[in-house]
């Protein structure tokens, strides 16, 4: 998203870039980290905080640090597609989690990002940051390379002319053709890999979800660290992400697009 036009209002930018660093590791901010975290001024903080305490959106807690508010709950709460999409897909991507015994992810094409739909976290002890409702750039994420990979040759193109390959790791695929030949690549093969190109240490498997015509309409990934997650496994991971796909796809069958 092109945050520097003039149609875009920059305040509402800011209030969001301020709700977006509260996550499930970091529930409570002071003003002065949250200014670091950000990037704006002590004062600007300072004043989104307290508009977004007057809507209820954030709250000032005894300690005098913030979290969040009522009223994104209630926010939340509207958002009925996608609460119902976790309702249907939270049984089958806790029985791929079990089985397959790393983290699984749900996630569609958002905006240009992958956005999480769900999540069933690993049995292993390990943890992803990733949470439900987060973003995700697309060329670090295993998902996100496996859906474009299924998008049109308009949409890639879209895409790759408004958006940088940002890096994140030594093995992060910066290149543009480098990264059209893995997209022919995922296409062909009909699975993604990340293999610490989002964060060192994490690998990263995705297989497509199709609507009854045929569609790619969203993607199922296991996640795990690279000591555990071997490359020789691969078809025994597809195998079992594709147990919780069938079922997915059978619920989700009518869906045009998510």
């Amino acid at each position: 998203m092109n945050t520097d036009s003039k149609n875009l209002n920059q305040s509402i930018i800011k209030a969001f870039a301020v709700l977006d660093a509260f996550t499930n590791d970091k529930r409570e901010w002071g003003v002065r980290e949250l200014a670091t975290k950000t990037g704006y001024n002590k004062s600007t903080v300072y004043r989104l905080l307290s508009t977004l305490v007057s809507l209820n959106a954030v709250q000032q807690n005894d300690n005098e640090k913030y979290q969040l508010g009522s009223k994104l709950f209630e926010l939340g709460n509207r958002v009925s597609i996608y609460k119902s999409l976790r309702n249907l897909t939270n049984e089958p991507i806790q029985k791929v989690a079990l089985e397959i015994q790393e983290t699984v992810l749900l996630g569609i094409l958002k905006e240009q990002q992958v956005l999480h739909i769900n999540k069933a976290d690993s049995l292993q002890g390990l943890k992803i940051s990733t949470s439900i409702g987060s973003y995700a750039p697309i060329n670090g994420s295993a998902i996100g390379k496996l859906l474009l990979a299924f998008s049109s040759l308009e949409s890639q193109e879209a895409f790759l002319s408004s958006t940088s390959l940002q890096s994140f790791t030594k093995s992060t695929i910066t290149s543009v053709s480098k990264f059209k030949k893995e997209l022919a690549k995922i296409q062909q093969q009909k699975f993604a890999l990340d293999i610490e190109e989002s964060e060192l240490g994490l690998v990263c498997i995705a297989i497509p979800i199709y609507n009854k015509k045929g569609k790619v309409i969203a993607g199922i990934s296991a996640s795990g660290p690279s000591s555990r997650f071997k490359m020789e496994n691969v078809t025994s991971y597809i195998q079992i992400l594709q147990k919780g796909s069938t079922i997915i796809e059978r619920l989700l069958e009518d869906f045009e697009t998510l």
